[in-house]
């Protein structure tokens, strides 16, 4: 079996979500094509993980790599929000134990743009899709054919803080009016056209943000962020441990920001006069500020230059429970 994925941060990650005691239960809430969790599973003789991915395919291959460890390892095919908020409300068949340990790494796995054949590169021609779940949802070549022009201009800008996001937009309107555009290859062109000279002369390609939007708005990533984290915090035990690895500064803005609020003892607003939200902290910051790959890696895995992880411990359940 051929692994196409590299993990980021994968030491620092192990160093601060190893397992305190025996026989504790991690999720790997999108185990790709299982990197993580083998080191997991292989350095941690009693640990048991529950892998989550919402893409059949490369969930087939994790299956197929961690096969070895027997019963250690359960699936869950489906968005990680959802596999949440089911344990929370003890909605899941399989049972619902509360994980001591979740790792949510946001990345798109090098599988995704170098084997699934879905358009999430230029650097092939393929179909506009983008799905990670392809049983349901719009392709990205939906999304071109149907937005209007303003609408796709702030889905660029907003997704990707693409400055040239309504030159391409307008690029894109124009063309479709006269073929649909269906290919990576063509998108791709387009947008190199719609920017200025110097643009295109930059050591990354024009379309590499214009891509990232589409792709952010196929599989609702920035929408479904904020549901995760509350849904995986509300799921962890009390005293257990979260991590979460961003690539880019939209999620890790998210990220800091939801973990600054869960780290405050008051939650009322600046301007009122006395305490009146009865907070406790449900967070202490593991690391205060976000862990950032070596030289090493970056040099060994160019992918991994802008991955950055935050860890908290929970303190306190929400609902009570400590």
């Amino acid at each position: 079996m051929t692994i196409t994925h590299t993990p980021v941060l994968l030491e620092e990650t192990v160093q601060y979500l190893a397992p305190r005691t025996d026989g504790e239960l991690m999720v790997d809430a999108t185990l790709g094509e299982g990197g993580h969790s083998y080191a997991f599973l292989s350095r941690f003789p009693s640990l048991r993980i529950v892998g989550i991915d919402a893409d059949r395919d490369i969930q087939e291959k994790a299956r197929e790599r961690l096969g070895e460890f027997g019963n250690r390892i359960r699936f869950y095919n489906g968005w990680s929000h959802d596999f949440f908020a089911s344990l929370v409300s003890q909605a899941l068949p399989a049972g619902n134990e509360r994980p001591d340990t979740i790792l949510i790494d946001l990345g798109v796995s090098m599988y995704h743009y170098e084997e699934s054949g879905r358009g999430f590169s230029f650097r092939k021609d393929e179909a506009l899709d983008m799905r990670i779940d392809t049983s349901a949802g719009d392709t990205a070549a939906d999304l071109i054919a149907r937005l209007p022009e303003k609408e796709l201009a702030d889905l660029i800008y907003n997704n990707a803080e693409e400055r040239y996001s309504r030159r391409i937009a307008h690029a894109i309107v124009e063309n479709r009016s006269r073929a649909t555009i269906t290919s990576t290859v063509a998108l791709a062109e387009i947008v190199s056209r719609a920017v200025p000279a110097e643009y295109r002369r930059s050591r990354v390609h024009p379309a590499t943000k214009t891509f990232q939007a589409l792709r952010i708005a196929v599989n609702g990533e920035l929408l479904r962020l904020l549901d995760l984290l509350e849904s995986a915090l509300s799921a962890l035990k009390a005293g257990g441990r979260m991590g979460v690895i961003s690539f880019h500064s939209l999620e890790d803005r998210r990220v800091k920001n939801f973990f600054r609020d869960k780290n405050k003892d008051c939650t009322c607003p600046p301007e009122t006069p006395i305490c009146r939200c009865e907070g406790r902290r449900v967070v202490n910051l593991i690391t205060r500020k976000a862990v950032a790959p070596g030289f090493d890696e970056i040099r060994n895995n160019p992918p991994s230059r802008s991955a950055k992880l935050r860890v908290v411990e929970k303190v306190f359940d929400e609902g009570g429970r400590s």
